[in-house]
């Protein structure tokens, strides 16, 4: 299964958190074919899919931003020094190609730091951290940089996604235009039967790296009955995780159905069923606090939203080669559709 278009679109749109505007602009003419399409004052995006028998609103959530750097310092003879918008493990950046977003356009550059020949070597078993790293625009001095690049100007990795043997492929902003696309697809397969008993929501939301902005929003201003977010979570088939702490969860094994003391018992049992109905892959993971999603703000908007989560094995989280099985993002968008038909006019999410 190749990427999906839609996909290929939202992976290759640069948007860190705070500046999604491309990649929300995607998301926007994609859902737009199909939707009732608005955008709000954060920036977040919703694609509405009326119901037809007035039943339970679902919002099905997926954070737009992605991991980037932003510029803080542009010194005399032209580098630029950065910090971490969102969490980044320092040395994934060493030595990668880097698009600068200015309002001019791309600006290309590279990640660099201090060959190892000149590290004294009581400090080459040192860990590398962010501040060791500069970017490099091949400016002649501080002023032309300056002339090219603005202090708050953010950057991304550059490349392209690829597609790999076995249904993989890896990118850049697998997390979480992974939850995205998973987020569209849902509202395209319901539109495509003709609508669910009630509204459904795709939502691309803004700002999840760094205060779950747009979900905290979205969910109050659309005060939805149920909410499903959509994000990544760690694929166990790489070396060196413990499945006895984070259970198992293999590429190629279905997207992964959350359970836990801030997630909505009706709604996992609701997708728990509607995937065995289906036939489709699924594991089941479980978390006793925090979910370190968007499910952790929506579940607390107003007077309190049902919320399920479901989360998409991912190996190689934040940094530049994330890595995917493509039928796992299409079995959770199928899920998550057939639960939306399925809900009926009346359920309950009582717990």
């Amino acid at each position: 299964m190749a990427i999906p278009p839609v996909l290929h679109r939202l992976l290759t749109a640069a948007g860190p958190s705070g500046y999604e505007t491309a990649p929300a602009a995607a998301f926007r003419d994609a859902a737009a074919e199909f939707a009732e399409v608005t955008t709000d004052v954060m920036g977040s995006v919703w694609a509405k899919v009326p119901g037809t028998a007035g039943g339970r609103s679902l919002a099905i959530i997926g954070h737009i931003d992605e991991i980037g750097l932003i510029v803080t310092h542009i010194d005399d003879d032209g580098f630029l020094y950065v910090i971490g918008v969102g969490g980044w493990d320092p040395p994934n950046l060493v030595g990668q190609r880097v698009d600068v977003l200015t309002k001019d356009g791309v600006v290309p550059g590279v990640i660099g730091k201090k060959p190892i020949h000149l590290i004294k070597p009581d400090q080459r078993d040192k860990g590398v951290k962010l501040e060791d790293l500069h970017i490099d625009i091949a400016a002649k001095d501080g002023e032309e940089a300056r002339g090219r690049v603005r202090i708050g100007d953010v950057a991304v990795i550059t490349g392209e996604p690829v597609e790999l043997p076995n249904d993989r492929a890896i990118s850049r902003s697998m997390d979480n235009r992974l939850g995205c696309y998973v987020a569209y697809e849902a509202a395209r397969l319901v539109a495509e039967a003709g609508g669910a008993p009630g509204d459904v929501v795709a939502v691309a939301a803004v700002q999840e790296e760094i205060t779950f902005g747009g979900s905290r929003t979205t969910a109050y201003a659309l005060e939805p009955d149920a909410a499903i977010v959509v994000d990544v979570t760690f694929a166990t088939d790489q070396p060196g995780i413990d499945v006895k702490e984070l259970g198992k969860h293999e590429l190629g094994s279905g997207p992964v159905l959350e359970r836990g003391s801030v997630l909505n018992p009706a709604i996992f049992e609701g997708l728990h069923a509607a995937a065995l109905a289906k036939e489709l892959p699924f594991t089941v993971s479980s978390s006793a606090g925090r979910t370190g999603t968007d499910a952790d703000a929506v579940h607390l908007s107003r007077a309190g939203v049902p919320t399920g989560l479901i989360g998409l094995p991912l190996r190689y989280m934040h940094s530049p080669v994330e890595m995917v099985q493509i039928s796992d993002v299409q079995a959770a968008a199928e899920i998550i559709a057939a639960y939306a038909l399925g809900l009926a006019p009346d359920a309950s999410f009582a717990r």
